[in-house]
């Protein structure tokens, strides 16, 4: 089975106007940050839009079918826990400087887990960047005194972005997202963020927003690991590796002509991220299913071959 989620706005202070245009949403609030394409956090519940199955939120949906949506080895792991976030996210403005905690620290904290993640860059401004890394190794104490001065920012690597640009944020990697940038990210379920910096803003009330940078300084990789940039080169009508890590497993796809795909091997329910293009993706005996570019799917673990027909692009993300 092939499902659709109703998206999931988040309107934010540093939000923007390209979602809204990307998934051609004609009545969208302004100042979207976030579109929640895929999520099983609790009070941000992804509900299927089409089909025998609409209405149900992805637990419900999960509940229903098991490891026929999962894969046997997902479920047995995770059971009606989503184990993936998928979102979009639009910076008219500079995001915090922030840091997630692994597993471990952030169970020492009462959270169920930590957050490891990716981005994949979509069409964004001409000068928009983002930060990712340190530019040299830090100890605590340079750390937090660059915090006390301000400037932080220097202590990091900038990146220029474009289009099709990815990085692979492990926890415990400092990063920002910078202004202009349209990204999907692909992240564990998780929505435990230690805010580090955040350009002295101001919220709608004038107040500023709370900081944790003692909780940040607790799990920060201090370390300097060089371009903390993904380099791949695509390849036209295979899967090309982004990221391959024990919470996920992402591809990129550039489709140009009719393909068979055979996603069974897997084990795995796969989403499919829509980049660019337009087309359609058919299972056997079902009517075509169109996708275009701004559209997530979920496609579940037992479905059997699939066509895919159209000039796309698609990210191709599952649990190994």
């Amino acid at each position: 089975m092939i499902y659709q989620f109703q998206p999931i706005l988040k309107q934010t202070i540093w939000g923007g106007d390209k979602i809204a245009a990307l998934k051609n949403l004609t009545h969208a609030p302004a100042h979207i940050g976030e579109s929640w394409e895929i999520s099983g956090i609790e009070g941000s519940m992804s509900v299927v839009t089409h089909g025998t199955d609409k209405g149900l939120t992805l637990t419900q949906l999960i509940d229903k079918h098991h490891q026929r949506l999962m894969g046997q080895h997902v479920y047995d792991r995770f059971h009606t826990d989503f184990p993936l976030l998928v979102k979009l996210i639009d910076a008219r403005e500079d995001l915090s400087i922030q840091v997630h905690p692994d597993d471990h620290t952030a169970r020492l904290h009462g959270h169920r887990r930590g957050k490891t993640e990716m981005w994949y860059v979509l069409p964004s401004d001409a000068d928009a960047s983002l930060r990712v890394g340190w530019r040299h190794a830090l100890t605590p104490e340079a750390f937090l005194s660059a915090v006390e001065a301000g400037t932080i920012c220097d202590e990091m690597i900038r990146y220029h972005v474009v289009a099709g640009d990815c990085f692979f944020l492990p926890a415990g990697r400092v990063h920002s997202i910078g202004a202009g940038c349209l990204l999907v990210e692909i992240q564990q379920t998780s929505d435990v963020t230690y805010r580090i910096y955040d350009f002295d803003r101001r919220d709608a009330n004038g107040q500023r927003r709370e900081l944790h940078t003692r909780l940040a300084a607790e799990c920060i990789d201090y370390e300097a690991k060089g371009d903390c940039q993904t380099h791949y080169s695509p390849v036209d009508n295979r899967p090309v590796t982004l990221a391959d890590c024990p919470y996920f497993t992402t591809s990129l796809w550039c489709v140009d002509r009719k393909q068979q795909v055979d996603f069974s091997a897997r084990d795995s329910f796969v989403i499919l991220i829509c980049t660019d293009g337009r087309g359609t993706i058919t299972e056997h005996g079902c009517p075509p299913h169109t996708v275009a570019a701004g559209d997530t799917l979920l496609i579940a673990a037992d479905t059997g071959r699939l066509e895919i027909d159209g000039n796309l692009r698609f990210v191709e993300t599952y649990v190994r």
